[in-house]
């Protein structure tokens, strides 16, 4: 019996710690798949539409003014530092992507590629527990604003239960009948299964629109603007501002999403890095356009909590701009859904194709090429969350899973750079003192981060500044050493 345990754990960790072989071209997927591959449709124009409408959801309407109240018009600043974070995070997967750019998995195949299939398989359950979390939320966001639409109407003002779209009252806690968001939920798993060129086409027109609509918020308010509400541009000092960075920065999660895509991108190489900076540069542009519009038009101590965009147009008389922002944040809450869906089934095809769940998740259909049978399970496990469940906290919670993903890629990076230069070198000591660099770098990197954020919260001391130099102070030395070490 002992004998027989250790060669269960013995197998266990030889199978835990192995590393994927990348596959680096797309024969290399057809043969690994035979008539099971996804179809090259996607050029970098519609990677760079799916990254913005994974990206822009209603958020840009509410989290700029929430923001606002706290940064004052110093809130463009707060939008433009998490921008500059979120593209280098986009740098460190484009050189993945590029790296790796034949099969689909993300942040999953570069972890299984860089190091190890247990360490891959726990970044992808995290993943999916906080992406199938965080749809069934915005499912819920998505049929509350489509029943204030309809409220608007006269014979439904007053007459549309709560359990239809805005969710029942909490039983036990945490049950919440809503019946609307999985019925949205179930229509776009429709339009998924169908396939790639249906839901990228309804991605194509609810960005543009959604996009439109930011572009004419931004031209209209900027005839209401008073240079005046942007005196002083950050009252409450830099602290305030950075603070709110922390909180922008979930604004811009989701061109990641375009990652996952490589198999189905028809230059993966040039494509994925287009479609990922580009999509993160023009969102970072809007971003600051609402930024510097609203706190211009309304004083920022004035600004709503729930709809401060289009609060502050409707105090102006603008009430036909304030009905195109509720539009936009439908067609954004819309195109974030589909993404989502889109993106995670296509990871479940990489991890099913490795055998790590049921190889039938790894089955793409013959003549529609979209694997139906990942988005079926990703569309009904998202349907009966956002049916049944409150949702809303544990979704504020594991947003703490898109970080981990993307600290995550940034030490696929720093692996792969350093096992780059251990190619010139055949001792093995000098490999294991290379690994053990990155993983330092990483860890202290990490920690600072963390201790920076409890100071800022709980004292506010100029010790945290410290803590943010350090991990800057780190990383130009590990640059350095990249570029000119020898190990």
């Amino acid at each position: 019996m002992t004998g027989s345990s250790s060669s269960f754990f013995s197998h266990f960790w030889s199978s835990a710690l192995r590393a994927k072989p990348p596959l680096g071209q797309s024969s290399d997927v057809i043969l690994a798949n035979p008539g099971g591959g996804l179809v090259r449709r996607l050029g970098p124009f519609d990677l760079l539409l799916l990254g913005i409408g994974a990206s822009i959801g209603a958020g840009i309407f509410v989290v700029t003014g929430t923001v606002a109240r706290d940064a004052g018009p110093g809130v463009t600043i707060s939008f433009l530092l998490a921008g500059a974070s979120c593209v280098l995070n986009g740098l460190c997967y484009a050189e993945l992507a590029s790296r790796f750019p034949a099969v689909v998995g993300g942040v999953y195949l570069y972890t299984y590629t860089t190091f190890n299939e247990l360490t891959a398989f726990i970044v992808f359950t995290q993943l999916m527990v906080d992406c199938h979390i965080g749809v069934a939320s915005i499912a819920r966001s998505l049929a509350s604003y489509i029943v204030n639409i309809l409220e608007l109407i006269p014979s439904f003002k007053d007459n549309i239960p709560n359990w239809v779209g805005h969710g029942s009252d909490d039983i036990f806690g945490f049950l919440s009948i809503n019946i609307l968001a999985p019925i949205l939920l179930l229509l776009l798993t429709i339009i998924l299964c169908r396939g790639v060129r249906e839901s990228t086409l309804v991605n194509t027109i609810m960005t543009i629109t959604k996009v439109t609509i930011i572009l004419v918020v931004i031209i209209v308010g900027a005839f209401e603007v008073d240079a005046s509400n942007w005196s002083p541009f950050a009252p409450y000092g830099f602290k305030p501002m950075l603070t709110g960075a922390t909180v922008a920065f979930f604004a811009y999660v989701g061109f990641d999403a375009v990652a996952n895509l490589a198999e189905e991108s028809k230059r993966p190489q040039r494509d994925l890095p287009i479609g990922m900076i580009g999509s993160l540069v023009a969102c970072l542009v809007l971003y600051m356009g609402v930024c510097l519009v609203i706190t211009g038009m309304v004083p920022y101590k004035l600004l709503g909590e729930d709809a401060p965009l289009a609060e502050a147009f409707k105090s102006k008389g603008l009430n036909s701009v304030s009905f195109l922002i509720s539009i936009g944040a439908i067609a954004g809450l819309t195109t974030t859904l589909l993404v989502s869906l889109y993106v995670q089934s296509r990871m479940y095809v990489g991890i099913g194709r490795d055998g790590l769940l049921p190889a039938i998740f790894g089955k793409v259909h013959p003549t529609r090429h979209t694997p139906i049978h990942s988005q079926i399970w990703v569309g009904v496990v998202a349907s009966i969350l956002a049916g049944l469940l409150n949702v809303d906290l544990l979704s504020r919670i594991l947003s703490v899973g898109t970080l981990t993903s993307y600290s995550i890629g940034a030490a696929c990076v720093i692996t792969v750079r350093w096992n780059d230069n251990d190619d010139y070198d055949v001792d093995t000591r000098v490999s294991t003192i290379s690994r053990m660099k990155g993983i330092t770098c990483i860890i202290v990197i990490a920690s600072c981060g963390f201790a920076a954020g409890i100071l800022f919260r709980y004292s506010g001391s100029t010790l945290a500044y410290m803590f943010l130099i350090l991990p800057s102070v780190i990383a130009v030395l590990a640059v350095a050493d990249l570029q000119f070490g020898q190990v």
